[in-house]
């Protein structure tokens, strides 16, 4: 048994991929599942869509792959909310998505009570709308009975993880990560615990948090009616400390972005948790053996989602393919600028209101010119985050290398655009399933199937840099057009 299965559980599909004795993916199946937009800002997901399209997805893998694997890895959209009944399994509402903004108000009323010094002194973290604990508050303020019956015991809360782990297990495990812990709002990362004084803050009973685990700990085993037989669950870590995982990136000073829906850089800064002074979130990148290394992260909330709102809101493409050869054709004496702040800006702005904006439409404007500002945008917002980065990590000594993956990588417009921007080199891995990848290694390096850190890190593959072409007089004149945009966005 040398195979190990990974779920990468996302915020828009599922998939389940299967990895050989070499790390080399045999198998993969993926489903997507539907969104729900209630209210303006307001994202949810079914907690069955989630299940079922795990489940599925496994299935179909493992039955490609024809195999048992040895252990299983999860790795999952961090932030987003799951509370359910104890005694039924059943949710007691709709997940709410990392991205959803509903609790903007009780952000702002933390603010302004001054309470946001104390929660990012012991979380890493921000008072904002995107981290777990005031969607959790929220449920339990909003669902009739829930904070009683979670004072009694009766609900249990997980990020997608948690709530996955304890329906594999048949209910009997209730632990999660430090990766996600670190993502809730509720964990002092200094102390390795859920704070007491947060949770009392937002009137959350401690008993309903799951037990907090090493990346690589034992996690239980699946019940055998799922697979045909149990198997361990033995990798767990949020999707973007994953991807760092499998980016290789356990050396301080090393960086990984992912573009996903979102955009999320990280900054491994060792031992050391470096509080920033650039509005960055410090957080833990992995834990093994109790020991967590810690990671600057810089968090942008639409990257691919700006190419899905193209292709369902506008209807100018029908792939994300097309983008590229659009961008290409577009009229270069256009200069429009997207600033997609649909559901508010993330680092380092952190403004949950303000919406977006395009700037610099004409009448000769059309999908061409709008495919190539939207794919500039991501570029923009990596710039913004790599700026905060070398701010913060300046006193170290240390410049930051950035190691890309994620679906938009696949674009080299996109990519040589962002070395442009940035006036730094990006370096494309060869395996560009990295968030997968990294919940594998630790899955299979828990079960002695993969090598440890240092022989992990030996097989990492570039497969192309990026190097920046553009002038940097140019370079600095259109990344201050994008600081305009933006000032003049968050202005309205």
């Amino acid at each position: 048994m040398t195979h190990i299965l990974a779920i990468d559980q996302g915020t828009t599909s599922t998939r389940a991929i299967v990895f050989d004795g070499t790390m080399r993916i045999v198998a993969t199946a993926q489903q997507e599942f539907a969104q729900h937009f209630p209210d303006s800002g307001w994202v949810e997901h079914d907690p069955a869509d989630l299940w079922a399209t795990t489940v599925q997805t496994c299935r179909d893998a493992l039955a490609q792959a024809g195999a048992t694997p040895a252990a299983i890895g999860i790795t999952n959209q961090r932030e987003t909310v799951v509370v359910w009944d104890v005694a039924t399994g059943a949710p007691i509402h709709n997940a709410i998505v990392w991205q959803d903004r509903r609790t903007a108000e009780t952000c702002r009323a933390l603010r302004e009570a001054g309470h946001e010094p104390m929660i990012t002194a012991r979380t890493g973290l921000l008072a904002d709308p995107y981290f777990s604990g005031t969607k959790l508050k929220w449920l339990l303020d909003h669902v009739p009975g829930a904070r009683e019956k979670a004072r009694a015991g009766g609900l249990k809360f997980g990020t997608v993880d948690t709530y996955l782990i304890w329906k594999l297990t048949g209910g009997k495990v209730h632990a999660t990560d430090a990766t996600n812990a670190a993502r809730t709002l509720l964990y002092d990362i200094h102390k390795g615990r859920w704070s007491r004084t947060i949770c009392d803050l937002f009137d959350i009973p401690l008993a309903m948090l799951p037990e907090v685990r090493d990346c690589d700990a034992d996690f239980g085993q699946t019940t055998p009616d799922l697979f045909g037989t149990a198997i361990p669950i033995r990798g767990v870590a949020g999707d973007q400390q994953a991807a760092t995982v499998g980016q290789a990136c356990f050396e301080p000073g090393m960086m990984k972005s992912t573009y996903g829906t979102g955009c999320f850089a990280l900054l491994n800064t060792g031992t050391t948790a470096v509080t920033s002074q650039n509005r960055l979130l410090t957080t833990i990148a992995y834990q093994f053996g109790g020991q967590p290394t810690y990671a600057l992260e810089g968090s942008i909330f639409v990257a691919g989602a700006v190419v899905q709102w193209l292709r369902d809101g506008l209807k100018i493409i029908r792939d994300a393919a097309e983008t590229q050869s659009l961008a290409e054709a577009a009229d270069p004496h256009q200069d429009v600028v997207l600033v997609p702040a649909f559901v508010g800006l993330g680092a380092p702005y952190w403004n949950a209101e303000c919406r977006g904006a395009a700037y610099g439409l004409t009448r000769a404007t059309g999908p061409a010119e709008l495919a190539r500002a939207a794919l500039e945008s991501v570029g923009f917002q990596t710039r913004d985050l790599l700026e905060a980065m070398r701010a913060d990590w300046q006193a170290e000594g240390a410049a930051p290398t950035l190691r890309v993956d994620g679906g938009m990588t696949a674009s080299d417009w996109t990519m040589q655009f962002l070395a442009d921007i940035s006036g730094a080199p990006v370096d494309r891995p060869q395996v560009r399933e990295t968030t997968a990848l990294g919940a594998a290694w630790l899955a299979g390096q828990a079960v002695g199937v993969y090598p440890d850190r240092a022989g992990f890190a030996k097989g990492w593959a570039l497969e192309r840099t990026f190097s920046p072409q553009m002038e940097p007089a140019l370079r600095e004149a259109r990344y201050a057009r994008w600081k305009s945009a933006v000032a003049a966005t968050l202005s309205v």
